[in-house]
């Protein structure tokens, strides 16, 4: 599975963005997919992740919750991750990953395939 990630850029605080994520090669729908996101400075950490094919399940962590809204469409094989609100500490940049299991879908380790990463910068 290849992925490419892409819709990061320059925004207010206040502003909003629509990151998107698209897969090649193997079947896309039964992959979980998540993003994370790492800080100058810090260590990446899980932002999000959808379930495989219908994404009935997602996962949050509690700093983006209410804020950003993951997503999938399996016939574009494409997930997205809609941020509101965005604050200046959202400035990361931002990667899409896919594997098989929802179990520790908040790992970074647990997890066998990996975008480029996109950046996104939220200014004061």
């Amino acid at each position: 599975v290849q992925l490419q990630a892409s819709g990061g850029g320059l925004v207010q605080a206040g502003g909003s963005l629509r990151l998107s994520c698209t897969a090649s090669g193997r079947t896309f729908s039964g992959y979980v997919m998540s993003w994370f996101r790492q800080a100058p400075g810090k260590e990446r950490e899980f932002v999000a992740g959808i379930s495989s094919w219908s994404g009935i399940n997602t996962d949050y962590t509690d700093s983006v919750k209410g804020q950003f809204t993951i997503s999938r469409d399996n016939a574009k094989n494409t997930i997205y991750l809609q941020m509101n609100s965005l604050k200046p500490d959202d400035t990361a940049v931002y990667y899409c990953a896919a594997k098989e299991s929802y179990s520790r879908i908040t790992v970074l380790g647990s997890y066998d395939y990996w975008g480029q990463g996109t950046l996104v910068t939220v200014s004061s």
